[in-house]
């Protein structure tokens, strides 16, 4: 079953090696376990719903209380607390079009406001209700997992837009097919929640972001049915599928798409590179985005996320080996690990993986074969395990991302770790901090911050600590041009910062197609805009 209040499965936990607690204690001090709150504790506080239950729908506290947060560091301590403040007043779950049809008129009957809930993943506030006299119903997605059709010719592929990505490529497997579109979350994320958010898989540099895989689909809003046919390409006006990547529930409900798949690919392997600075590192992974290859990732991580995956990793005498290794080689302290990945047919991906190593070569770049890139593969999906372990030993670990052209990387990654570094201040606290560059592009990068801080005895000055966190980071990224989210969307925490990435003129616009689609103010109140 899926933790209530922590990230994934209920059997499965994040391990760290032996030594972890001693090597943060050194960087931040000793954490301080969390006394969190019991599921039962926590289901004492849902209050009595405000609504009849809807259609194919539930008021059960217990469900309630699991659709009311997601996982964002503000969601996690308010369900580690017990104070969740604000529920659902019921959630249903459709199974067909018919269904949402249903549910959209009666919410509107019923003067209730709806959010759409695919697997709760979000960690920017996409899935809370908020405070306010109007009732809450949360539409649960998860029986509308079907794959609908598949085009083996023109390789296209129908779901409904609640499939989980597992089950998703699961569905395909049999007709040779891949998405390839494998977020971090991938596990507990959809397909529909892709769209809304305008997701970004680990590997988009060879299968693109979801704009590109998503080839049209359907769009149920109180307004109406917005049909996307799937076309190659169309000058037929601006597009429409445009108007619903991103939208994050505030049009209405993505209840199917048509997607672009790939075939299986022959051959697909992880390489890890060491530089012995990051200036080379960064350049040569902007020389490997520009060239075009056909690879499928560039991954490069600074130098404290470097030492800290090391550290981390285990296996300390294979990594002390490592160590000795690369020192001979001219590479020590402040190293730098770049991860590559090719993907294709046989053939071409052995040229592209030749050309590749060989432009690292020109940059110092040290290869040390597929082990590293084989354990980061097996393991991607399980890191966010980890928050639930640290969390455990009384360590708050968030992650923030943003995308800026290759001139201002490092400008952009100084201010945003200056800071992070900087925000605890008040607090005499401190924060250890890293930074990866992981999607890349011809004319720059995304820059991925991960930070760790200690976890307060009373969760409202963790929850400040935070917020000054989460403000200094975001001014940074505003006052430095770089966008406010790359890949997790707007929701609650990034929408402060919206406007000055999209004018007022901008604003504008988007509130107005909030209203035409959705003229009631029924879809999903407070995200976005």
């Amino acid at each position: 079953m899926k933790r209530w209040n922590g990230w994934g499965d209920e059997g499965q936990t994040g391990v760290l090696p032996s030594g972890s607690d001693v090597f943060l204690a050194a960087r931040i001090g000793p954490g301080t376990p969390p006394k969190d709150a019991t599921f039962p504790e926590a289901l004492a506080g849902v209050p009595e719903s405000r609504l009849p239950a809807p259609p194919l729908g539930t008021d059960d506290p217990a469900e309630r209380l699991r659709h009311a947060r997601g996982q964002s560091l503000p969601d996690w301590i308010a369900l580690r607390s017990g104070r969740i403040g604000v529920y659902p007043d019921a959630v249903a779950y459709p199974a067909s079009e018919d269904d949402v049809t249903a549910l959209l008129r009666f919410a509107k009957e019923a003067g209730a406001r709806v959010i759409p809930f695919g697997a709760g993943s979000s960690v920017v506030g996409h899935v809370n209700p908020l405070p306010g006299p109007a009732p809450v119903i949360t539409v649960d997605l998860s029986r509308m997992s079907r794959l609908l059709a598949v085009d083996e010719v023109s390789q296209l592929a129908t779901f409904e837009a609640g499939v989980f990505g597992p089950h998703l490529e699961a569905q395909l497997a049999p007709h040779g097919f891949t998405l390839g579109h494998f977020p971090q979350s991938f596990e507990y994320s959809t397909l529909g929640g892709w769209i809304a958010a305008r997701s970004s898989g680990q590997q988009s540099l060879g299968y693109g972001r979801i704009e590109r895989l998503f080839a049209g689909g359907r769009l149920l809003s109180p307004a109406g049915t917005l049909d996307m046919p799937a076309f190659p390409a169309s000058a037929a006006g601006p597009d429409l599928k445009e108007l619903v990547l991103g939208s994050e529930g505030r049009l209405g409900v993505v209840t199917q798409a048509t997607v672009r798949v790939t075939a299986i690919p022959a051959r697909e392997s992880f390489h890890a590179i060491f530089f012995a600075s990051w200036d080379e590192g960064r350049e040569a992974m902007r020389l490997l985005a520009q060239s075009k290859l056909p690879l499928s990732m560039l991954r490069l991580s600074n130098a404290v996320e470097t030492e800290t995956n090391l550290a981390l990793a285990g296996h300390p005498r294979l990594i002390a080996a490592l160590s000795r290794y690369l020192a001979l080689r001219g590479v020590s302290a402040g190293k730098c690990l770049l991860l590559l990945a090719v993907t294709g047919a046989l053939k071409t991906a052995e040229l592209a993986l030749s050309r590749a190593l060989a432009l690292a070569r020109e940059r110092g770049g040290i290869h040390v074969g597929k082990g590293f890139g084989h354990a980061w593969h097996k393991g991607r999906f399980r890191a966010p395990y980890l928050r639930n372990t640290l969390w455990e030993l009384g360590y708050a670990v968030d992650t923030l991302e943003t995308a800026t052209r290759w001139s201002k990387v490092d400008t952009m990654l100084n201010a945003v770790e200056g800071g992070l570094r900087e925000a605890l201040t008040p607090w005499n606290e401190k924060c250890h901090v890293f930074t990866h560059l992981s999607h890349a592009y011809t004319d720059g990068s995304s820059l991925y911050t991960t930070y760790v801080f200690r976890i307060a005895p009373d969760p409202d000055e963790t929850l400040a600590r935070w917020t000054a966190l989460k403000s200094a980071a975001s001014s940074a990224i505003v006052a430095n041009g770089g966008t406010i989210s790359h890949q997790h969307g707007v929701g609650l925490d990034h929408r402060p910062y919206l406007p000055a990435e999209k004018g007022e003129l901008g604003m504008a616009a988007l509130r107005d197609l909030a209203r035409f689609f959705d003229p009631d103010g029924l879809m999903n109140p407070g995200k976005l805009l």
